[in-house]
């Protein structure tokens, strides 16, 4: 222990000298002064959001920090975000790695993780044609539309007798995670028959626990030492988890591979699932979809796909709930336009402005990632007049962008008419929970679209109330995901006009 004291202080003294006798002279963006080898992870104690939000409103909107020996550029305003995916798109189209990459990702084929190149080129195609083209999506709006009839029909179930508690924030999950399990693999992460039992909880808890650990960057990435050394056993329970979680999706795999050879339902198109178009795909090119390749899809899918969905819903509804008169407005719009006759489907969306403009005030408030998944600069470049070296990692803080009053009138009141018109120029580079650039969520169109649709039904169908005299907690928490900090139980009954539609359901 002694020698390695010695090592450390010896490092620490050679660094500080360094410093002295050769000060570099780079035009760097503002930041505070940075301590020897953890640079200003010391500064980062509140959730990461916050704390550069702190820092950007001392500094500026270009922000230069260390995080260990990595540098890092922090934006958050729409100049200097246009300019980092605009003229340095390229320059910005890398990831950087990391401890959950290097486990998480297989071999970094994940599309979201994989490196700027023909790998990435290949993967982007494949899920802009097979995966989230409109074709796609119109294939599949049944599967949407069905399970969220599921869930309106549960929901009936339990309040046709009058107003009962519903813990909203679990049933949104499941139904988003069906959702994704149904487009994936075919299948239900839930089955119908077991709704309602504990059973059913225990189910979603461990898909959720395979699916759900940070792909983001830990101390161990800013400080090499720490994952010499095991700091904490981060990276032995990465392991762990990668190993649980490779396992769930070969068994899935093999399945659907044994059932095509005794099949031919998955030679219809219309319903082959991902993961059996990825099949067929790698019997015509087996040395490009691997099995590793094609896990690594449908380990994005369901991260990306269930619980940032799933929060924004569960954001969407808490906001209507203390803003009743917008909720009511919501309403007016779905009736005049849908009637009591049938539920909204995915051609009646086009035809509501202003559940849109719910769906992106939601987003603006409270984007499923805070902050956009880190860039890494492949070359030096420019960013708001200052150098910004090669190897420097670029966040986005999308949290104080959308809350920042020289960006926003009235940033943090929920104003869904701010996005009424057609204002894609004006909004482009200040709002964009999807992200920007060559590295946006392909899968933008889907989420929105399964959000939007959920939402609207469950207004259609429900009257929806806080539960007693409590208030709808709106506190985040910060992580992957911006969820809320407590669950949204809520009280729930049948509108006595939509009772018909629903009891057929």
């Amino acid at each position: 222990m002694e020698s390695l004291y010695f090592h450390l202080a010896f490092l620490l003294f050679f660094f500080l000298v360094y410093k002295i006798l050769f000060p570099q002279k780079q035009n760097l963006p503002p930041g505070p002064f940075s301590l020897p080898l953890i640079g200003h992870l010391h500064m980062l104690k509140k959730p990461l959001p916050l704390a550069l939000e702190t820092l950007l409103s001392k500094y500026g909107p270009i922000l230069s920090l260390k995080f260990g020996y990595r540098s890092v550029l922090v934006v958050s305003s729409p100049s200097a975000v246009e300019e980092c995916f605009t003229k340095n798109d390229i320059i910005f189209a890398n990831r950087p790695k990391s401890m959950a990459g290097d486990h998480f990702t297989y071999n970094y084929t994940t599309y979201v993780w994989a490196p700027y190149g023909e790998l990435w080129r290949s993967l982007r195609r494949l899920t802009v044609v097979e995966l989230f083209s409109s074709k796609s999506l119109q294939n599949n709006s049944a599967i949407r539309k069905q399970e969220v009839h599921r869930l309106v029909s549960r929901l009936f179930k339990v309040s046709a007798g009058g107003k009962q508690k519903v813990d909203l924030k679990f049933l949104l999950s499941l139904l988003m995670c069906n959702v994704m399990m149904k487009i994936a693999v075919g299948k239900l992460c839930v089955k119908e028959e077991i709704e309602g039992t504990e059973v059913e909880k225990q189910l979603y808890q461990g898909f959720k626990d395979k699916f759900f650990p940070s792909l983001t960057l830990n101390v161990c990435d800013f400080i090499p030492f720490l994952r010499m050394i095991g700091f904490k056993g981060i990276e032995k329970n990465m392991i762990k988890m990668q190993n649980k979680r490779d396992e769930f999706l070969q068994d899935l795999l093999d399945g659907i591979r044994l059932n095509r050879k005794h099949s031919k339902t998955s030679d219809d198109e219309e319903k082959r699932s991902v993961a059996e178009t990825l099949l067929s795909l790698q019997e015509l090119e087996p040395a490009i979809y691997t099995d590793d390749v094609i896990k690594s899809i449908m380990v994005m899918m369901f991260i990306a796909g269930v619980e940032t969905s799933a929060v924004a819903l569960e954001w969407a509804m808490s906001l209507l709930l203390i803003h009743p008169e917008i909720l009511q407005k919501l309403r007016a719009e779905i009736d005049n336009c849908v009637g009591h006759g049938r539920l909204l489907n995915d051609l009646d969306l086009v035809k509501l402005p202003y559940l849109r403009c719910v769906v992106n005030e939601t987003l603006r408030l409270y984007p499923p990632g805070p902050l956009m998944l880190p860039h890494l600069s492949s070359e030096i470049c420019t960013v708001g007049g200052f150098e910004i070296q090669k190897g420097t990692l670029l966040m986005v803080n999308l949290w104080a962008m959308h809350r920042d009053p020289n960006v926003w009138e009235e940033p943090t009141e929920f104003k869904p008419e701010r996005f009424e018109g057609d204002l894609s120029e004006e909004h482009a580079f200040k709002f964009m929970p999807f992200g920007m650039g060559r590295r946006a969520c392909p899968g933008a169109g889907m989420g929105t679209r399964m959000v939007s649709l959920a939402l609207g039904a469950l207004i259609q169908s429900f009257e929806w109330e806080k539960d007693g005299l409590e208030k709808v907690d709106m506190n985040p928490r910060f992580g992957m995901s911006l969820s809320k900090a407590k669950p949204l139980v809520v009280l729930c009954c049948p509108r006595p006009e939509m009772v018909e539609v629903l009891s057929q359901l």
